[in-house]
C-alpha cells in the first residue's frame, strides 16, 4: 500500500507541475512613446487631412499563448496633435475642435479581446475622449516580438478604428457644407518594451 501510494503522490506531483508550466502568465511590456502613433485623417473639403498625435502612455499585457488573456491601457495627449503646419495644430486644439484647453487627454481601456487566431483579433474597451466614453472596437494584428539593439526585448502591434466625432460631442462634421467630416479614421502603430529593458538611446 506505502508502494502505491508514493506512485500516486509522484504521478499528482508530475501533473501538477506540468500544469503550472503549461500556463503562461501574460508579460507586461510599456508603451515606447517615442516610436508610437496615433495616425488620423478626416475628410477636408472633397479630400483628406491626417496626422498624429505623438504622445502615447500606458501599458500592455500580452499572453502569447492566448490573446484572450490580454489587456491595454493606454493614454493620448491631446496636445501632441501633429498635423504637419502649426498653425493649423494650434486651430486643432481649440473649443471648435478638440477643446484640448479642458479635456487634454484620451483614454481608452480593454474589457474584453476575442482572438481570431494567435496574431490577430478585436478588442473591445472603453474609450474617453473629450469627457465623453464610448464603447468601441479596435480590429488589431500583432506585429511581432523581439530584442532590440539595446538589449531589450520589444513588441509591436497595429489597430484600425472609425471614430464619429459627434458621438463624442464634437458638432464640426454635423454643420451644412462642414469642410471638416464627422469620420476620423484612425491607425495606432504601437511599439511596446518590457520595463526592465534599457531604454533607447536617441
Amino acid at each position: 500500500m506505502k508502494y502505491i501510494h508514493l506512485k500516486t503522490t509522484a504521478f499528482l506531483g508530475a501533473l501538477f507541475a506540468g500544469m503550472n508550466t503549461a500556463v503562461a502568465a501574460p508579460v507586461a511590456y510599456n508603451i515606447d512613446t517615442a516610436h508610437s502613433f496615433a495616425n488620423w485623417s478626416v475628410r477636408h473639403v472633397v479630400a483628406k487631412a491626417s496626422g498624429t498625435f505623438n504622445e502615447i502612455t500606458g501599458n500592455i499585457s500580452i499572453d502569447r499563448e492566448n490573446l484572450s488573456n490580454s489587456s491595454v491601457d493606454a493614454k493620448i495627449n491631446v496636445l501632441s496633435v501633429n498635423s504637419g503646419l502649426a498653425k493649423r495644430d494650434a486651430h486643432i486644439k481649440e473649443k471648435d475642435y478638440l477643446n484640448a484647453g479642458k479635456f487634454s487627454e484620451m483614454h481608452f481601456v480593454s474589457t474584453k479581446i476575442d482572438a481570431k487566431n494567435a496574431n490577430e483579433g478585436v478588442m473591445t474597451g472603453k474609450f474617453t475622449m473629450n469627457g465623453v466614453t464610448k464603447e468601441i472596437a479596435l480590429p488589431f494584428k500583432v506585429l511581432g516580438f523581439g530584442n532590440d539593439p539595446w538589449g531589450g526585448e520589444r513588441s509591436g502591434f497595429e489597430a484600425k478604428t472609425t471614430l464619429k466625432a459627434s458621438d463624442y460631442g464634437f458638432g464640426w462634421g454635423l454643420k451644412p457644407n462642414a469642410p471638416v467630416g464627422d469620420e476620423i479614421e484612425v491607425t495606432l502603430l504601437i511599439e511596446a518594451v518590457k520595463p526592465s529593458a534599457e531604454k533607447p538611446k536617441k
